[in-house]
């Protein structure tokens, strides 16, 4: 049975993994016959917001291992105790922690860097052959590090975004919520998700596309 990684950032829209997303995509995953191993890095969000009041939580830390745990009901390990050697795809859900944890695109999209334990990883997949898979905003951790390589990507339709995260050498495609764009020669599938996405059904085509394109290029 094929195995892919989950990468998490936390766990809400707003500072962490986009839920919806996230669920949605360990759903296509068992519905495609596949298992899952989520995962996250060991270190604290950027900040915390209150998702009620849209605001910054003062004073307020937390950690994205242990948030991320909440949407994996505890079934998940440390991004540096799994190696992508193990799994046959990797995929990252979207949502501002994508943005704000993983990478900094969402405070300092001129000068984006990547986590390091996860752009270790990450490259460490792709050199191994191994389909990666970004969902909604997630593709800002794929501009930075294979944009050079000539990236095909997308984030939908957004040109602002697009083009933000065209400048480190990718090249963005427009899509569709319910498509994917499959970059052949990187192994790499993206998907709009949510910076499209109107309703979950929507968020879910997409979704459940992109899982289906990297189990048939594993």
């Amino acid at each position: 049975m094929k195995k892919i990684a989950v990468i998490l950032s936390g766990c809400g829209v707003f500072d962490g993994a986009e839920i919806h997303e996230s669920v949605l995509t360990l759903l296509a995953i068992d519905q495609a016959g596949a298992e899952y191993q989520c995962a996250a890095p060991d270190i604290d969000q950027t900040h915390v917001i209150d998702h009620l009041a849209g605001s910054p939580a003062e004073g307020e830390t937390r950690n994205v291992l242990r948030e991320s745990a909440r949407i994996a009901r505890g079934e998940i390990k440390a991004l540096t105790d799994i190696d992508p050697k193990e799994f046959d795809a990797i995929v990252l859900p979207g949502g501002f922690g994508a943005a704000k944890n993983l990478c900094n695109f969402a405070f300092d999209a001129e000068n984006l860097a990547v986590d390091e334990g996860l752009a270790e990883f990450l490259n460490r997949a792709r050199q191994l052959g191994k389909p990666i898979g970004f969902a909604c905003i997630a593709p800002a951790v794929a501009a930075k590090l294979f944009g050079p390589s000539g990236l095909k990507f997308t984030i939908g339709t957004d040109p602002g975004t697009a083009q933000a995260l065209a400048q480190w050498g990718g090249e963005h495609v427009d899509c569709a919520v319910d498509d994917i764009v499959i970059d052949e020669s990187l192994n790499i599938v993206t998907t709009p998700a949510y910076m499209l996405a109107q309703r979950i059904s929507e968020a879910h085509a997409g979704i459940a596309k992109m899982i289906d394109a990297l189990l048939a290029r594993a």
